[in-house]
């Protein structure tokens, strides 16, 4: 019987050099091959040149490496990449590379579907079939960062983990994921240049401050009245916004790092003044930031699009009561890249 092979990312350098030990070779050869494998991204232990080729042999018998392809990628007219994301089990999962003037953002899954069940976006809809390993979630970011570089001859700038799933149900992952992008030994990339959004999981937020994190967090709130917050994210009808917002005052208290309320206005739905007033109120909580996102239908179904006057009354209240807010306009809509819309269509 063919005995299964471990992902060889799994292990810590610790753990690598401990297995040389072990296999009466000499520590610091852990050393090299976590360089290999973090720093320098190998897929194949072929592509580690200074090995030896026997040291390489026998490390192709005890491991894998699990690591993503690019299936297909497509660009869009304004310049938004997307990356249809092949995993060693034949799952697929996308992320995106979205260019401005000043930067660029690789925007990451980390999962396969999504945990929750939010109605208007079109991930919620494969539903969760396993959570990415850390090693998956930093090679989305690798791929996104040598395309950067390939079409906008500059390093990757910025992460947020707004991709496929919901990152504080696949928690310890995209940590590990985050400490080896942070990591010298790693990308090297600042957590400050990290957002993670969550639709709203209060325990997780006070986890996340007790584990005094780094990066920013982002909230997808879309309503600051419960009944409305739950039609449009049904699981959020186990999360009150009264224990939402416990958390996220915890947050503050414990990492002094404001907050960033992802905000979409559909017409018919939070399009009217009680909607506002609720926002404004919330808002007034901890300090933060407002992005109304502009929507992007996934069907002909009951979310559309509010009108440009809805959206610019939100934008009015919010500036009149010191609170920062923005609309932000969405990218890659032409190739179904943008918020809500990725949904393996390619796979």
């Amino acid at each position: 019987m063919q005995i299964e092979k471990k992902d060889i990312r799994s292990l810590s350098k610790e753990q690598l050099r401990d297995f040389f030990v072990s296999q009466g070779d000499q520590s610091f050869r852990g050393n090299q091959v976590y360089e290999w494998l973090w720093s320098k991204g190998a897929h194949h232990f072929d592509d580690m040149t200074n090995v030896s080729k026997e040291t390489r042999s026998m490390l192709e018998t005890h491991f894998v490496i699990n690591h993503i392809k690019v299936d297909t990628m497509q660009r869009s007219a304004d310049g938004t990449v997307k990356n249809a994301v092949r995993l060693h089990d034949g799952l697929v999962v996308e992320s995106v590379l979205i260019p401005t003037n000043t930067r660029t953002t690789a925007c990451v899954s980390s999962q396969v579907g999504c945990s929750l069940d939010c109605n208007f976006c079109a991930t919620a809809r494969l539903k969760r079939m396993r959570n990415l390993e850390p090693g998956e979630i930093y090679d989305q970011v690798i791929a996104i960062d040598k395309e950067s570089r390939l079409y906008y001859n500059h390093p990757l700038s910025n992460i947020v983990f707004m991709g496929m799933g919901e990152p504080l149900m696949n928690y310890n992952n995209v940590l590990k994921s985050i400490a080896m992008i942070t990591s010298e030994e790693g990308l090297g990339m600042s957590p400050k240049r990290i957002t993670v959004s969550t639709s709203g999981v209060p325990k997780m937020i006070k986890k996340l401050a007790d584990d005094e994190v780094k990066f920013k967090l982002a909230v997808s709130l879309h309503s600051a009245i419960d009944e409305i917050r739950s039609k449009i994210m049904p699981f959020s009808a186990n999360f009150p916004l009264a224990e939402l917002r416990e958390s996220l005052e915890y947050w503050y208290r414990k990492t002094k790092s404001k907050i960033t309320y992802e905000y979409v206005v559909w017409k018919g739905i939070n399009d009217n003044q009680e909607s506002i007033d609720a926002l404004v109120k919330f808002c007034k909580y901890v300090p933060c930031k407002v992005n109304l996102i502009e929507y992007n239908p996934i069907d002909d179904g009951e979310f559309q699009q509010a009108s440009e006057e809805s959206v610019n009354a939100y934008l009015k209240a919010l500036n009149a009561n010191g609170i920062v807010a923005k609309v932000r306009r969405s990218r890659g809509k032409d190739i179904d890249a943008a918020c809500g819309q990725l949904a393996n269509k390619e796979a």
